[in-house]
């Protein structure tokens, strides 16, 4: 059975196909992992800034969004946002279709987490900063967010691989990231288990990377004080 995956078909495929799936993964993945990411933090700390300042009808707002799309499955929404808001008149094509997607759902969740690291920051610190004459969006800017940040890094970062590996579902509505372009070797040499297993290895090392960037964030906002 080993010789017969190592055989030097196989290990040919496996050199040829390495680079177009690098390459996928550099052109497309990583790209549609960071643009969604960016656009869900926006949607994170809007949405968690307005449950933690409990904004009478928004933060009605906020929970509905974060019920919805937590509780439906990302896979669902990547269909409705490219197959069926065409029906209503909104073309979209595949790429943007899927970061609106990711983004959508990851600010749900990342919102959840941000919500949570505002209020472990101590209520004291709001008051310090109303009696030394700072706004409430000073206090946010200057004390609040940086400490929240400190306490989401950790968790932040684990949504951040999740979004990496989940991206592989885009290659159902024609994204030609990482995932489809192994599935594409396989189905034209009909050697799976090693190109599914290289697919598997790409990934782990982008999500290796992303590890390590996070220990070195870590890392910078200590030695910055955000304690």
């Amino acid at each position: 059975m080993f010789e017969a995956l190592l055989s030097n078909r196989t290990v040919s495929v496996l050199v040829e196909a390495l680079p177009r799936i690098l390459t996928a993964g550099l052109t497309m993945t990583i790209p549609l992992t960071l643009l969604s990411f960016f656009f869900a933090m926006l949607i994170a700390v809007a949405v968690a800034l307005v449950q933690y300042a409990n904004v009478p009808v928004l933060r009605q707002i906020a929970r509905f969004y974060i019920w919805v799309i937590r509780g439906t499955p990302l896979l669902v929404q990547l269909f409705i946002i490219f197959y069926g808001l065409p029906s209503l008149g909104i073309m979209l094509n595949a790429f943007p279709a899927a970061v609106i997607a990711f983004a959508f759902n990851e600010g749900a969740y990342c919102a959840e987490t941000m919500r949570g690291a505002l209020e472990s920051v101590p209520q004291g610190q709001l008051e310090a900063g109303y009696c030394v004459g700072m706004s409430w969006w000073q206090i946010m800017r200057r004390i609040v967010l940086p400490q929240a940040l400190r306490t989401a890094v950790p968790a932040l970062s684990n949504s951040l691989i999740g979004m990496i590996k989940d991206t592989s579902l885009a290659s159902n509505i024609t994204v030609a990231e990482l995932f489809m372009a192994g599935q594409r070797v396989a189905a034209r040499t009909y050697i799976f288990l090693p190109i599914y297993c290289e697919v598997a290895v790409v990934y782990l090392l982008f999500c290796t990377v992303i590890t390590k960037l996070q220990a070195l964030l870590e890392r910078q906002l200590n030695a910055r004080g955000f304690q």
